[in-house]
C-alpha cells in the first residue's frame, strides 16, 4: 500500500516499534555537504521543537493538565461529553502560547527557507504541531498536519476561521488553570464560543485523536515527501501516524534523512544522519547559510 492510502486510511495512532542500536552518522560536516548540494527540502517537526520555547507537551511522566492526559480530552467524544472541560483545556493552551516565542531551532529553519528561496530553491516545513510558532518565526506556508490553536471550526456552517481573541470567549477569563485542585468551571453551553456567523458551538480547528486528518493537508504533504532531496525530521518520536511514516518512505527512496532530536527513535536507524541533544544547538549550525 502507498503511503499516501496508508494515510487516508486512518486516524491517529502509535506505532509499535523495537529500538535498535544500530546508529547512523553524527558528521556535521558531512551533513553539511549533502544540505549544500539539495534543492528541495523538506522539514518534519513535532512536539519536541517547542518544548524548547517551553510549550508544554502533555506527554511522559507528569505530563497532565489538571488529572487528565491529552488523550482524555483531545477526542471528539470528550468535546461531546464537556465541551466547557474540553475548552476550558484549549483556552489554558491558547493562554500559554501567548507567553512563548520561537527558539533558535524556528529561527534557523526560517532564515534556510528565506535563503534558499532567494537562491530559487525549496525549504518546506510539515509540521505536527498546532501552536503556529514556525510562523511566528517567520516561516512561510507552513503545512499544519493537525491544525491550529488558533483556529476555530463552526460545529453548524462548518466554517474554519481564525481566532486570536484572549480570551476566545468572556466566560474563559481566568479559566483553564491546570491545577489539579480546581474545579471544572461547567460552562452552560451557550456561553462557550460561538460562531459570529451562524451561532453555532465553536470547536478547537485541530486533528483529535480517532479523526482523519485533511485530504488535501495530506495531499500536498506527499507531494512534497515524494519530490524532496533531503528530509530533516525534528524534534519528533516518530512514532505518531501518519506522520511517522514520512521520513521512512523518504529514506525507502535513497534519499539522505537527518534526524535532530534528545534521543534515538524507534525509526533512527534508517536514516543516514542523527544528531542528539537540543534542537536549537544543532540546527543553526546545520542549516547555516553556505
Amino acid at each position: 500500500m502507498s503511503v499516501l492510502a496508508l494515510m487516508k486510511s486512518g486516524f491517529l495512532y502509535r506505532a509499535s516499534v523495537k529500538i535498535v542500536q544500530k546508529m547512523p552518522s553524527s558528521d556535521m560536516s558531512k551533513f553539511r555537504s549533502v544540505f549544500k548540494n539539495s534543492k528541495k527540502i523538506v522539514v518534519l517537526t513535532g512536539a519536541g521543537v517547542s518544548a524548547e520555547s517551553g510549550v508544554p507537551t502533555f506527554r511522559g511522566s507528569g505530563g497532565l493538565w489538571r488529572t487528565f492526559k491529552s488523550q482524555d480530552l483531545a477526542t471528539p467524544e470528550a468535546f461531546y461529553r464537556d465541551p466547557s472541560l474540553v475548552w476550558e483545556f484549549y483556552h489554558y493552551r491558547r493562554e500559554v502560547m501567548a507567553t512563548k516565542k520561537p527558539n533558535a531551532a524556528h529561527v534557523a529553519i526560517a532564515g534556510a527557507q528565506d535563503f534558499l528561496r532567494s537562491k530559487g530553491f525549496e525549504l518546506n516545513v510539515i509540521t505536527q504541531n498546532i501552536d503556529e510558532l514556525h510562523h511566528a518565526a517567520g516561516t512561510k506556508d507552513v503545512i499544519e498536519l493537525h491544525g491550529s490553536l488558533f483556529k476555530t471550526s463552526c460545529l453548524k456552517c462548518h466554517k474554519i476561521k481564525q481566532n486570536r481573541q484572549s480570551p476566545i470567549c468572556e466566560a474563559l477569563r481566568g479559566r483553564g488553570a491546570p491545577d489539579p485542585n480546581v474545579r471544572s468551571a461547567n460552562i452552560p453551553v451557550e456561553s462557550l464560543p460561538r460562531c459570529q456567523d451562524c451561532g453555532g458551538l465553536l470547536r478547537p480547528s485541530v486533528v483529535w485523536f480517532g479523526e482523519s486528518l485533511d485530504e488535501d493537508i495530506l495531499l500536498r504533504a506527499n507531494e512534497l515527501i515524494n519530490e524532496c532531496d533531503l528530509c530533516l525530521v525534528v524534534g519528533t518520536s516518530s512514532v505518531v501516524y501518519p506522520a511517522a511514516m514520512f521520513a521512512p518512505s523518504v529514506a525507502a527512496r535513497g534519499v539522505p534523512v537527518a534526524e535532530f532530536n534528545m534521543e534515538v527513535t524507534p525509526t533512527t536507524e534508517r536514516f543516514g544522519f542523527h544528531f542528539d541533544g537540543p534542537c536549537g544547538e544543532s540546527l543553526p549550525i546545520a542549516l547555516a547559510p553556505y
